[in-house]
């Protein structure tokens, strides 16, 4: 377990607590270690290439943590009825199709676990902006701050971009199979 690998794991136990303020309506704290979290989300990718301290696990535990993060807090948020339920779905269903699909392509072919997917641009500005859009949830519900318009267009830029990512990545996906069939 080098440096990156155990921020990384800290950023996944962060999750239970952060739910838990979510649900106790304590949004500022939540907001709090929320932020510290998806900073870290940086951190770690930034001090594993920088330092070369890049390992298989961090390959792995990585998006595991993202997506770990991302879903219960945008579940979490749509069960105390703070963002809309159809945002919920749309966010989480996306990360469904992706891991189902990442699980049943290598199971099928074999080809992610020899050659992973690497990520994309539009996945990365995706991930940026579902952080940003659910930390300024909080930010705004918890301190009471009306930045309504400000949070209406994030959540529609993180909405074209959760679609244009979700189909990017099942096309990719549909491609290389496609691909590996001809082999």
């Amino acid at each position: 377990m080098n440096i990156p690998n155990f921020i990384t794991f800290l950023r996944i136990v962060s999750v239970p607590l952060i739910v838990w303020l979510l649900l106790e309506g304590n949004l500022v704290s939540a907001f709090w270690i929320f932020s510290v979290a998806a900073i870290s989300d940086a951190l770690d990718g930034f001090i594993a290439k920088r330092f070369n301290m890049e390992t298989e696990l961090g390959k792995y535990l990585d998006p595991l943590a993202d997506k770990a993060l991302l879903m219960a807090v945008f579940i979490t948020l749509g069960f105390s009825e703070i963002i809309p339920n159809w945002v919920v779905i749309l966010v989480v269903f996306r990360d469904i199709v992706i891991i189902v699909g990442a699980l049943v392509f290598d199971t099928l072919t074999g080809s992610l676990t020899r050659h992973p997917m690497k990520p994309q641009m539009i996945s990365k500005i995706n991930t940026t902006l579902q952080l940003l859009y659910s930390g300024s949830v909080m930010a705004v519900t918890g301190y009471e701050i009306d930045f309504g318009i400000f949070v209406d267009l994030l959540m529609m830029l993180m909405v074209v971009t959760t679609v244009i990512s979700g189909i990017t990545i099942v096309t990719e996906a549909l491609k290389r199979w496609s691909d590996d069939e001809r082999i």
